[in-house]
């Protein structure tokens, strides 16, 4: 099974995102946009998982899951990396919430090594995948609308870490909830 790690979000949140995209969709760039049910938070991508590493997954996520209280966490910026100038990623950025996300992440990521899944190379980054540049068509355009896209402050409260399955199809990626482990409250 191909599986992540990660933090869904609700739907007020999915619905902001939604709107920035159109927002950013207006400068005609050559970009393949993240379906909004399927923009989330993640936490750790693990790859192929064999059958008899799920229950351990499960396990160390209830176990990270009850070491933490809920959060609240809030979105505040828009951006792209590497940089605004050369986008190849289009992003969202936490701000509230972001070190406890780091601090699980971190804590999964340790566990996860322990029962043989690569440690990760780049540090942790909490942000939100709205979209992938393909080409550099309209790059001035949609410079032009990152700089000037806003995204209203809005919080949500993170309350479960989720092992999701994900399925490769011709339209795109399927995201299947496998486990969700409640952070205390």
């Amino acid at each position: 099974m191909r599986a992540f790690i990660a933090i869904e979000l609700p739907d007020e949140i999915k619905k902001e995102l939604a709107s920035i995209q159109e927002e950013l969709k207006r400068a005609g760039a050559d970009v393949k946009w993240v379906k909004v049910e399927n923009i989330h938070l993640t936490l750790k991508f693990l790859g192929n998982v064999s059958d008899d590493k799920i229950e351990n997954i499960k396990t160390l996520l209830d176990k990270a899951a009850s070491r933490h209280e809920r959060f609240e966490a809030t979105l505040f910026k828009i951006g792209a990396f590497p940089k605004l100038e050369y986008p190849r990623v289009i992003w969202v950025g936490m701000d509230k919430g972001c070190n406890l996300a780091r601090e699980i992440a971190s804590k999964i990521e340790d566990e996860c090594e322990h029962i043989g899944f690569a440690k990760e190379n780049r540090p942790f980054s909490a942000h939100l995948t709205l979209g992938r540049v393909r080409s550099g068509k309209n790059k001035d355009a949609l410079k032009k609308r990152l700089i000037s896209a806003t995204i209203k402050t809005q919080s949500f409260i993170v309350d479960k870490i989720i092992l999701f399955q994900s399925t490769l199809t011709p339209k795109g990626p399927i995201y299947t909830p496998v486990h969700s482990s409640l952070l205390k409250s």
